[in-house]
């Protein structure tokens, strides 16, 4: 017994057929999903970020071009880091600069400005590198396109970053007074946001560089160890933290934390 359709049937069928394969190759082609400013979701592929800064550059919905979505739409994009990211973290945990600030640049260079904790952390970390390498004019410069490029976003990492270029100028009363009010509220946090994890880990490091260059040698070990061991998200961070934390109690076994 053959099923007969209507001609109008079929058509819908076939629309139905074609929606579904055009969905269904589009989502094959994703490699990120968009939550939009209203919470919905946006399965896409994402390209980086346009020359302009104001945009990202992802795929049409057929698969078969690109266009530009203004990031202020955009609440977060959660996609993996690319290779780069990884490459970058390694060398700079082995303190290899040489080699982690061109990843670094690499990715921030693609991706500065879009909202995502690990292309925030690699702008970030330019400034990091300029600072470990004494180059302060670069780090003012990469602070100020950090800055520029998440103006809300960047928040309590963008004031840890002030902090760390006015520690490095010997501003610690400047550094201390950006770095208060990101601490005091770590500490009266219950559950850590996504957004405020990375700046909490760098925010107690640069507080313990700041104490110990300031002779707080208990406060500055007390400071490493919650980086260490209670906001520890970022571990580049973490790594460094836990080097300053041992080094002092090799050289200062007497010391006590409060």
């Amino acid at each position: 017994m053959k099923l007969r359709f209507s001609s109008h049937l079929q058509q819908l069928l076939s629309a139905a057929a074609c929606a579904f394969l055009l969905a269904d190759a589009a989502r094959a082609q994703s490699d990120a999903i968009l939550i939009m400013q209203d919470n919905s979701q946006r399965p896409t592929k994402v390209y980086g970020m346009t020359p302009t800064g104001t945009s990202l550059e992802i795929g049409t919905p057929d698969g078969t071009g690109r266009l530009g979505l203004q990031v202020a739409q955009i609440k977060e994009v959660r996609m993996a880091p690319p290779a780069e990211m990884g490459q970058a973290l390694a060398a700079y945990y082995a303190k290899d600069y040489a080699k982690a600030l061109p990843l670094f640049k690499s990715v921030a260079d693609k991706f500065r400005g879009m909202p995502a904790a690990w292309a925030q952390q690699a702008s970030g970390m330019l400034v990091d590198i300029d600072l470990a390498l004494n180059d302060a004019a670069k780090a003012d410069a990469d602070y100020a396109a950090f800055a520029k490029a998440y103006p809300v976003g960047g928040g309590a990492q963008a004031d840890v970053l002030a902090a760390r270029i006015a520690a490095s100028k010997k501003n610690f009363d400047v550094a201390k007074q950006k770095l208060a009010p990101i601490t005091e509220a770590a500490l009266k946090e219950k559950t850590i946001a996504p957004a405020n994890a990375l700046a909490f880990s760098q925010a107690f490091l640069v507080s313990g560089q700041v104490k110990e260059s300031e002779g707080n040698l208990a406060g500055a070990l007390e400071d490493y160890l919650r980086t260490v061991t209670l906001f520890y998200h970022d571990r580049a961070a973490v790594t460094v933290a836990q080097e300053r934390a041992d080094a002092l109690r090799k050289q200062h076994p007497e010391i006590a934390i409060p």
